[in-house]
C-alpha cells in the first residue's frame, strides 16, 4: 500500500487570532506557510504540517475528574511503555518530523522518567509540552522541566475552587493547582489554563477570564464536552445549541474587552469547529472587511485534524486517530513504528478523505473545507455512525445552506438582517 499523509492542523479555534486580530493571513504568508520557519502560534495554518501526537504515557492520576476521557485512575503502572521503548518511539517521531510531542496522562508527572523523555525529545528538535492538573509541580519540578526543554505546560482548572474540586473529585486541588502553575511561571514555562465546559461549570467562564487576568496568564484553552470516557456519562451535561452560541459571545465579548484595555491573551476554543464559521458569521455583521480574512485564515486551518494532523499513543503504545477514540486502535509501537502505522492504515484513509462518507447535514453544509465535519468520535459516541451528524454542531440549517451570509440571522441578535 503506497504511504498516505495529508497536512491538517490542531482542533482549536483561535479566538484572539480571529476574531480580534492577533493574527493577520499576511502573518502566515510571510513564511509561505514553512512548519520549519512557522513560529509555534501560526504553525496551526501550516500547509506541510505532520501530526502532532499526544502521548497518553501513563494511565495513573492522582485526581477522579468525572470527565477524563481516558478514564484515568489509582493503581500500578502496569503495561505502560519503558523508558527505553519510550525514546525508541522518540527517536521514530523525530525522523517523521513529528513537530510537537504532547506528554499527557492520566498525570504524567507520576512518572519518573518525564524529565528524562523531555530532555530526550527537546534534544531530538521535537517541541515537548504537558498537559497536566498541575498538582504535583513543585518549584523543584518545574526548574527541572525548564532545564529539560518543557515549552509549554497546559494546566487544567475547570472552574473557581468549589466547582473545580467537585469536578476533579479532590478537595483543595485548585489550590495545589494555582501553587503548580505559578511554579512554572517563575521557572520561565510558558503556561496556559484548560477549561472543559458544561452545564456543570458554564456559570464559571467569566471567574475564570478575571482568573487568567489576576494571574498574568497568557493563554486560556476552553474545551468543549466531548463524550468518551468518563465523559461518555455526561453527554446529557452538555451544553444545548443556544447555550453554546451565548457561550460564545461571552468568549468573544470577554476577548474583545481584555484587548481593548491592552491586557491581551491568547484565548481558543477546541474541539467544536462549527466555533469557526460563528466566529466568521459575527464579524461579517460587525467588519465585513476583516471577516474575508478570517474566512482566508479558517481555510488554511481546514478544520478538524483527528487521525491526520493530530495522533494519539496510549500508555501500552496502541495508536488511535485522536486521543478521544480509544476504542479503536491503528496498531501499537511495540510492533511497528508510529510512522508506519500513520501512513499505511485504511481507517485512517477513510478519515482523510472523510468528505466521500459524511451524511446528513454534514454531507452538504458550505462550510465543510472549513470544519472538516468536526467531531466524528462525538457522532459515533451518541448514533453509533462516525459518518453521521455531529450532535454538538450549533449552527441553523439556514446558516450552512449555500446562501448569500448576510440573509442568514444575525448571529448576534437572531434576527434576519
Amino acid at each position: 500500500m503506497a504511504p498516505i499523509f495529508s497536512p491538517k492542523v490542531q482542533p482549536m479555534i483561535g479566538i484572539s487570532k480571529l476574531y480580534c486580530g492577533a493574527v493577520e493571513v499576511g502573518d502566515v504568508l510571510r513564511y509561505g506557510r514553512d512548519s520549519r520557519h512557522l513560529p509555534s502560534h501560526l504553525l496551526q495554518f501550516s500547509a506541510d504540517k505532520k501530526p502532532v501526537v499526544v502521548w497518553n504515557m501513563t494511565r495513573r492520576c492522582n485526581l477522579r475528574c468525572i470527565h477524563c476521557y481516558a478514564s484515568a485512575r489509582d493503581g500500578s503502572p502496569s503495561g505502560e511503555l519503558s523508558t527505553r521503548e519510550a525514546k525508541g518511539m522518540i527517536d521514530d517521531l523525530a525522523r517523521f518530523g513529528v513537530p510537537v510531542l504532547l506528554f499527557s496522562g492520566g498525570e504524567p508527572l507520576l512518572r519518573d522518567d518525564l524529565v528524562e523523555l523531555v530532555t530526550y525529545a527537546s534534544r531530538r528538535q521535537i517541541r515537548t509540552v504537558i498537559s497536566t492538573n498541575g498538582t504535583l509541580i513543585s518549584s523543584e519540578v518545574a526548574k527541572k522541566l525548564a532545564e529539560a526543554g518543557l515549552a509549554y505546560a497546559g494546566i487544567s482548572l475547570d472552574g473557581l475552587e468549589e466547582t473545580n474540586d467537585r469536578l476533579r473529585g479532590v478537595q483543595g486541588a485548585f489550590k495545589e493547582t494555582l501553587k503548580g502553575m505559578e511554579n512554572c511561571q517563575k521557572a520561565g514555562i510558558k503556561v496556559g489554563l484548560r477549561f472543559t465546559v458544561s452545564r456543570l461549570n458554564v456559570r464559571d467562564v467569566p471567574a475564570i477570564f478575571d482568573l487568567i487576568e489576576k494571574y498574568d496568564i497568557p493563554r486560556l484553552c476552553i474545551y468543549h464536552l466531548v463524550y468518551t470516557g468518563r465523559g461518555s456519562r455526561l453527554a446529557k451535561e452538555d451544553l444545548s445549541h443556544g447555550e453554546t452560541r451565548y457561550l460564545l459571545h461571552l468568549i468573544m465579548d470577554r476577548t474583545r474587552d481584555l484587548f481593548s484595555r491592552g491586557k491581551a491573551k491568547e484565548i481558543l476554543t477546541v474541539d467544536n469547529h462549527a466555533d469557526g464559521p460563528f466566529v466568521y458569521l459575527r464579524l461579517l455583521w460587525e467588519d465585513p472587511a476583516r471577516a474575508e480574512e478570517v474566512l482566508s485564515l479558517l481555510k488554511m486551518n481546514e478544520g478538524n485534524s483527528s487521525g491526520v494532523g493530530i495522533g494519539c499513543i496510549s500508555w501500552d503504545g496502541e495508536v488511535h486517530p485522536d486521543q478521544f477514540w480509544r476504542h479503536i486502535s491503528l496498531g501499537n509501537v511495540r510492533e511497528e513504528p508510529f510512522s508506519y502505522i500513520w501512513t499505511h492504515n485504511d481507517f485512517l484513509r477513510k478519515l482523510r478523505e472523510r468528505k466521500k462518507y459524511l451524511k446528513g447535514r454534514c454531507a452538504t453544509c458550505r462550510w465543510l473545507d472549513v470544519c472538516n465535519g468536526n467531531f466524528r468520535a462525538r457522532a459515533e459516541a451518541l448514533t453509533g455512525d462516525i459518518w453521521a451528524d455531529d450532535p454538538a454542531c450549533y449552527l441553523t440549517d439556514e446558516e450552512i445552506r449555500n446562501e448569500e451570509e448576510r440573509t442568514c440571522n444575525s448571529p448576534i441578535t437572531g434576527q434576519g438582517g
